[in-house]
Parts: structure tokens; C-alpha cells; sequence
């Protein structure tokens, strides 16, 4: 990983570790919910994405190297809160998404902070139970 892609990394986990223990607190939040891979505990982070049908959609800003896309490889079923409600699902890793195009598709606010601090971008489809 180049010099200017570590630092990006670095200050976004900084923000992160400021910012999540609020975000996902927000009633109307969207939060993902995976299993810890080696506590086996509940791990809430605070994503964007939408969902389209039985799917909720979301691309992970450092790909492989965020902590609950390392958990979904360990543990593919998730939770996700849309509006303030539970679904239940299982997550799917998307390498082969065009994640230029999927980025278009979801929420500008969020799409503008992951192409502008992300490196390693990686598609995450989780498909919602009915």
C-alpha cells in the first residue's frame, strides 16, 4: 500500500473510532451488524448503502482490510438496521462489482467519502431474509 493510502487509512480509522460510537447510536442510522470473528460478539458499525428489492447494497471504503468485511469472510450472516428496524441476512463479497457504478447508485453523501478516502474499494451485497 503506497505512503498516501496508509496515511488516508490511518486518519479514517482515527475518525471512525470518533465517530461510530455516535453514528450508530442515531435511531435512523443504517448499521451493519457481524459477528466478531475471534469474540464471537456482536460488532455494530454505522455504513451506507440502499437497498434494492430483498438486497441492501453497500461498498466498504478499505475493502479486505475493514474489520467487518474480515468478519463477514469468518461469518457471511448479518444484520442489518434500515430505518430504525432489524433484517436479518447474509452477506455476500462482491469483487468482481464495478464499484464506480455501484457507487452511483447509492447515497451521494456516502459515495462522495469512499471515493474521496477510500482505497481498495469492495461491493457488499447482503440478501435479507424474507
Amino acid at each position: 500500500m503506497s505512503r498516501n493510502a496508509e496515511r488516508k487509512y490511518r486518519i479514517a480509522r482515527a475518525a471512525q473510532r470518533l465517530l461510530n460510537p455516535v453514528m450508530r447510536r442515531l435511531p435512523l442510522q443504517t448499521v451493519l451488524e457481524t459477528t466478531g470473528r475471534t469474540s464471537g460478539l456482536p460488532r455494530r458499525t454505522p455504513v451506507g448503502g440502499r437497498r434494492v428489492g430483498q438486497s441492501f447494497w453497500l461498498v466498504s471504503e478499505f475493502g479486505e482490510r475493514s474489520q467487518y468485511v474480515r468478519n463477514i469472510k469468518a461469518e457471511p450472516r448479518v444484520r442489518v438496521r434500515l430505518r430504525g428496524r432489524w433484517h436479518a441476512g447474509t452477506a455476500h463479497l462482491m469483487p468482481d462489482d464495478d464499484i464506480a457504478v455501484r457507487l452511483r447508485s447509492l447515497p451521494t453523501m456516502n459515495s462522495a467519502a469512499v471515493r474521496a478516502i477510500g482505497t481498495g474499494q469492495l461491493t457488499v451485497r447482503v440478501d435479507l431474509d424474507r
